[in-house]
């Protein structure tokens, strides 16, 4: 009797050991079904050095017309209006059109010889056969989100700090002091190169999957989209993370109004100590003005008075 119970011990234990490892092991694997699907049926598409191009443009006006989709019902719409951080101050026709012209400006004249240079000169991207694991994946994100989020601190603390910085790249970001979605990249080509450089690079610098790093900039447009798009929904970054440990929208929009805070992109943990963190208040939405200001604005005023 003995011996039986001791045999039907050692089996359960054995069976609970296997199950463990197998929970394990496909964990590990849960991406490779993905991976094989987009091996098989779009290897080439992926191989092509255009690829990441073509995926962060697509996001990028994918999330936009989304949002300007919603700008424009909100003034009818309260069920919508209600989320939006100044909902007396609805956005107009000739604010989409300024920012959509500068946005598609920049594509041309920048974006796109870009992609046409490391289609013709940068080598077809080696493709792994094995994905990463879930572990590696997630994780890998997270790495380039930290690193990036310092190395955006400090380029938008210096260009806020050095005045000339300031007037000859950054305040054409600035004549929009409540931003929505297109104003995400309403920006000078210079800027425009420093984040796209940043975002190409950091995963290689972290040795990330190809997986994981087309993860990551898919993720990283979404949350630059989301900071500029001018509403507080439920389901939004800053209000999913714990411990406002992250910006968001309500940080950001704060930073266009009070451009001496709130630098970074992602976390807050640079700016508190940095002593540039402010928590947006509502009254500082209420006051918030939607105008495009001209900029011999930003070279006449100080600092402390830039819009």
């Amino acid at each position: 009797m003995s011996t039986c119970r001791f045999l039907r011990t050692e089996a359960l234990s054995w069976m609970s050991d296997v199950e463990n490892v197998t929970e394990g092991h496909s964990q590990d694997l849960a991406l490779q079904p993905v991976w094989d699907y987009l091996l098989q049926n779009h290897h080439d598409h992926l191989r092509s050095p255009l690829f990441p191009v073509v995926l962060s443009v697509t996001t990028y006006f994918f999330l936009v017309g989304l949002y300007t989709v919603l700008d424009m019902l909100a003034p009818h719409w309260p069920c919508i209006n209600r989320y939006r951080l100044h909902p007396d101050r609805p956005i107009t026709w000739p604010n989409i059109w300024t920012t959509l012209w500068v946005t598609i400006y920049n594509h041309l004249l920048y974006i796109f010889p870009a992609a046409v240079a490391q289609w013709l000169w940068r080598p077809p991207t080696p493709l792994p056969r094995e994905a990463p694991t879930l572990w590696s994946f997630f994780l890998g994100i997270l790495g380039c989100m930290v690193v990036f989020d310092f190395q955006y601190y400090l380029w938008h603390l210096l260009h806020h700090r050095v005045p000339w910085l300031y007037r000859t790249f950054h305040a054409v970001h600035h004549q929009y002091n409540q931003p929505f979605s297109l104003v995400t990249q309403y920006l000078s080509g210079w800027e425009l190169f420093s984040v796209g450089f940043w975002a190409t690079v950091d995963p290689i610098l972290l040795q990330c999957h190809c997986l994981t790093t087309w993860g990551f900039m898919v993720f990283n447009v979404y949350v630059s989209t989301e900071d500029h798009c001018g509403y507080d929904f439920p389901w939004a970054m800053h209000n999913l993370v714990p411990f406002n440990l992250w910006g968001g929208a309500p940080k950001h929009d704060a930073h266009h109004q009070r451009p001496g805070t709130n630098f970074a992109p992602f976390f807050s943990h640079w700016d508190w100590l940095g002593g540039t963190h402010t928590v947006p208040t509502p009254s500082s939405h209420k006051t918030g003005e939607i105008c495009k200001n001209k900029s011999t604005l930003f070279l006449k005023k100080s600092q402390s008075k830039m819009v």
